[in-house]
């Protein structure tokens, strides 16, 4: 692939835009681990390995054991993942796959009832500007460093 320009390096007004989404999810009170686990799930799915290997980092950084990261992608089938992190990862899951079957009410009131409603709109939006991150970065050709 011949290298293309990123974001920030040919629109920075385009750049802070996204930089808001992370602003405002800095302020929130998304828990760390919470939104790096969105941040590699939604890698994952969307296939961003850019973003996949910045955001294990990240994660193992803030004290996340890589035994969950190895298995983030069979989360159904392990113990290691508490209720509101399940609800977390099938919002996740649903959200970035949304032309599939949208957003089932079981999943969403789920995620409502173990997280409340301000916490579920936190998560929402860590879930929306990671998916619009790993557009940008698969766009624009962002490879591992």
């Amino acid at each position: 692939m011949k290298k293309r320009e990123f974001l920030k390096d040919v629109d920075t007004k385009a750049f802070k835009v996204m930089l808001g989404f992370e602003q405002y999810l800095s302020e929130s009170s998304l828990n760390r681990i919470h939104a790096e686990l969105i941040k590699i799930r939604v890698s994952q799915i969307n296939g961003c390995t850019y973003c996949m290997d910045k955001h294990i980092q990240d994660a193992l950084a803030y004290g996340e054991d890589a035994r969950r990261i190895f298995v983030l992608s069979h989360w159904r089938d392990t113990p290691f993942f508490s209720e509101e992190e399940q609800a977390i990862l099938a919002l996740t899951e649903q959200i970035t796959r949304i032309s599939v079957h949208g957003v089932t009410d079981e999943v969403y009131n789920r995620a409502l009832l173990l997280l409340g409603q301000q916490y579920l709109t936190e998560v929402i939006m860590g879930i929306v500007a990671m998916n619009a991150w790993n557009r940008i970065g698969i766009t624009t050709g962002r490879e591992p460093q």
